[in-house]
């Protein structure tokens, strides 16, 4: 079993920055593909971005690509995800999830272990 605890939300204005991290309580944490997704308001939860076990590639959905970056730490036992430039339209809570799969799928089902999920409020 792998428990998996976000940190980093909170609120922020339009433009600005926030980075978000996910640590994992196992010793085998770099076998695990991370991923980030995201549920709006009303709205189904959606894939974000994705990172390989290694942390080396890394896999983003369009609406962020440019602005997001994911990155890992294995050592730590940490996922992050830089959120640039935020927007409105990004105000959702995040997930963090861990995969047995390969980091290059974007369905939900292929992630075994979620974590709890954080609050991005972004304001105009």
């Amino acid at each position: 079993q792998v428990q998996l605890v976000e940190s980093g939300g909170g609120l922020v204005q339009a433009g600005d920055s926030l980075r978000l991290s996910c640590t994992a309580s196992t010793r085998t944490f770099s076998v695990y593909a991370m991923g980030w997704f995201r549920q709006a308001p009303g709205k189904e939860r959606e894939f974000v971005a994705s990172i390989s076990r290694a942390g080396v590639s890394t896999n983003t959905a369009e609406s962020v690509k440019g602005r997001f970056t994911l990155s890992r730490d294995n050592a730590k036992n940490t996922v992050y995800l830089q959120m640039n430039s935020v927007k409105p339209e990004d105000t959702a809570v995040y997930y963090c999830a861990a995969s047995g799969d390969s980091y290059r799928r974007k369905d939900q089902s292929s992630y075994d272990y979620w974590g709890q999920g954080t609050q991005v409020t972004v304001s105009s």
